[in-house]
């Protein structure tokens, strides 16, 4: 832990969150991530021996409570790691209205993107058979990735599961981004053209409502849309993303 050695609480709380990682990882665990494997896999870039560091620093400052008891072993916000929320929140806010432009070519990955979209999946909604999702993702970063859907569990593939695929989803991943982060409307975005699915109607009408509620979103998606950020991705102009929500 790095310690400033001021009596003064901004200093506090930054040694123990302000540390390289340690607020994405307390973003996974409010999304619900709570064993290892499962938090590593929504911080591909962390190494094993950092993220058991991170850990060791959470709960032995009080934000984080380790079950050793169960297998394998969870890892559980206390009510001090609860209420980071709200920080990040505003860290999230700050980020969209200041920080937030263009994506880099190194932030697409197309396995981190269905990751979130994973987590984000309302099971009470799913079809009671298994559902199939390919997703043939184009533009820098795109490849083949497959999401198999159960009430029970689901199921991120990044080789062929072995079943038919019920729906194919086709986007450029940057769209398919942005789409997610709430910028571009997704039936704005499938009227455009910009996001094309295969598959059976009735299934193809249901998709969007799966993924956290009606439309595509985490957490700052009605802040980055208050930000009037206009979407600037191949195919889709934000003139046509106007002219789409509006027809």
């Amino acid at each position: 832990m790095a310690e400033y050695h001021q009596y003064c609480p901004v200093a506090r709380a930054c040694e123990i969150f302000a540390d390289r990682w340690t607020p994405l990882l307390v973003r996974e665990l409010l999304f619900g991530s709570r064993h290892f494997n499962a938090i590593k896999r929504g911080l591909p870039g962390i190494s094993r021996s950092l993220l058991v560091s991170r850990l060791r620093l959470l709960a032995d400052s009080g934000e984080l409570e380790r079950h050793a008891g169960k297998r394998p072993t969870e890892y559980v916000l206390t009510e001090a790691g609860i209420d980071l929320k709200k920080v990040l929140e505003g860290l999230g806010q700050w980020g969209v209205k200041w920080a937030f432009g263009e994506p880099k070519p190194d932030e697409l990955d197309a396995a981190l993107l269905l990751w979130m979209m994973r987590r984000r999946i309302h099971r009470h909604l799913l079809p009671s058979a298994r559902t199939v999702l390919e997703f043939d993702l184009t533009g820098r970063g795109g490849r083949r990735l497959w999401l198999v859907l159960e009430p029970r569990e689901i199921s991120l593939c990044l080789k062929p599961p072995g079943f038919d695929s019920d729906l194919v989803v086709r986007a450029d991943l940057s769209l398919l981004y942005r789409v997610w982060l709430g910028y571009v409307d997704y039936d704005a975005a499938v009227r455009c053209g910009g996001i094309v699915v295969e598959g059976p109607r009735e299934l193809a009408r249901a998709l969007p409502r799966w993924f956290s509620g009606a439309q595509w979103r985490i957490l700052f998606a009605l802040i980055a849309r208050a930000a009037n950020r206009a979407a600037r991705v191949e195919g889709i102009t934000p003139k046509r993303v106007e002219q789409a929500n509006t027809s």
